[in-house]
């Protein structure tokens, strides 16, 4: 587990380094990419054992008999997060997008609306709004750098056509673990609208000491309108097997996602299955313990550089590896402070208002990288705001 170790990912059709300079002029040879949210770690050594088995065997057939796959699902939901999953309410998708897609077009119409805390994982916008669905974009409080919800307030913004609520839990990009409390008010409010909830825990293994996620199973009463999503893809950095998981618990909601699965044809990858089989083990329970690890480290080596800026203010990451850093304090308009970003410092990051209402004076910065790679963000950073200092 050497994630000092700098792989160089220029020219492998990597989304992340090959196409920062199309999208933001950063120089792929000098930049530093630090956008879409995979890792610049090799998995762990179980996963690439299980590639090499294939590539031994050299047959690459449908798969069949997934009972192996879904008892290392289940395992690793009892043993990391003490929920007992029922194999049967497993589906395979090709990723949380997807499964993302697959909830909104089982479970909604066109012209319904369907509920987002916002600023959210951009891909969950796009795709209802792809499908012809209503957004309700329900804006987070930022309460000294800390999102919280106000129900009160959407529940005055729900226009009645509402069927769906998207949760992202823990929160990317502002890298919150949601609360009992908070997740009972989310349930609460769900029931109040009668609404679905499809709660997306992808960052549920990526979270740092001292702070505990909750299943959203786990709070009492909402089976019969939850749908859990979670993939091994963000947690073991295996994002291009296109994999993810999406749990029904209730035998009505899961007879029609099943029925939707079969019209649209959907079968699982084998590729993703064998690797996801592969990590949720405990050598990948190592893997994660050792990467997190990792990553808190340049979180808070990245938390000092920000600090040092004024203007600029990274919320506190409880979980994910993306920070969400607020640059309105500097009272430069948008175009200024990513042109420093982008052009004086060379680095590549999302820009908030992709993320929907609340994000437009924020830039998400992936820390998922070797340490030298962010020591050497920070440097760039405190030159290209040197002024402020």
């Amino acid at each position: 587990m050497n994630f000092d170790e700098i792989i160089e990912r220029r020219g492998t059709h990597s989304a992340k380094w090959d196409m920062m300079e199309k999208i933001y002029g950063v120089p792929k040879d000098e930049g530093i990419a630090m956008w879409v949210a995979d890792m610049d770690f090799r998995p762990p050594e179980a996963v690439q054992k299980s590639l090499q088995g294939m590539l031994d065997h050299g047959i690459y057939g449908y798969y069949g008999d997934e009972g192996s796959y879904k008892d290392a699902i289940c395992w690793w939901m009892k043993t990391r997060h003490d929920w007992e999953v029922d194999p049967a309410a497993i589906f395979t998708t090709h990723g949380l997008v997807n499964g993302t897609a697959m909830c909104v077009d089982t479970f909604t119409k066109p012209g319904d609306g369907v509920v987002l805390f916002t600023p959210v994982y951009h891909a969950f916008a796009r795709v209802i709004r792809a499908a012809e669905r209503d957004l309700r974009e329900c804006p987070l409080v930022n309460n000294d750098g800390r999102y919280e919800m106000d129900f009160a307030a959407y529940d005055a913004m729900m226009q009645g056509n509402e069927k769906l609520l998207i949760l992202c839990s823990p929160h990317n990009p502002g890298g919150r673990v949601w609360t009992r409390e908070e997740l009972e008010g989310v349930a609460d409010f769900a029931r109040r609208h009668d609404l679905i909830i499809v709660s997306d825990e992808i960052h549920h293994d990526l979270v740092f000491p001292g702070t505990t996620h909750i299943p959203m199973t786990k709070v009492d009463g909402i089976e019969d309108r939850l749908v859990m999503m979670t993939a091994t893809t963000k947690t073991f950095n295996i994002a291009g097997s296109h994999s993810g998981n999406v749990i029904v618990p209730d035998p009505a909601l899961r007879a029609k996602f099943a029925a939707r699965m079969a019209a649209m044809g959907i079968s699982a990858n084998s590729f993703g299955i064998v690797m996801a089989e592969a990590a949720y083990s405990p050598e990948g329970a190592e893997w994660v313990d050792g990467v997190v690890a990792y990553i808190d480290e340049n979180r808070k080596l990245f938390d000092a550089t920000i600090a040092d800026i004024p203007g600029l203010a990274s919320m506190q990451m409880e979980a994910t590896y993306l920070a969400w850093v607020d640059f309105s304090g500097t009272g430069m308009d948008v175009a200024e402070y990513r042109r420093r970003v982008e052009k004086d410092a060379k680095l590549a990051v999302n820009h908030g208002e992709t993320f929907g209402k609340g994000g437009e004076t924020f830039l998400r910065f992936n820390l998922a990288t070797p340490r030298a790679h962010v020591e050497e963000a920070c440097a760039r950073l405190k030159a290209a705001f040197t002024d402020l200092q």
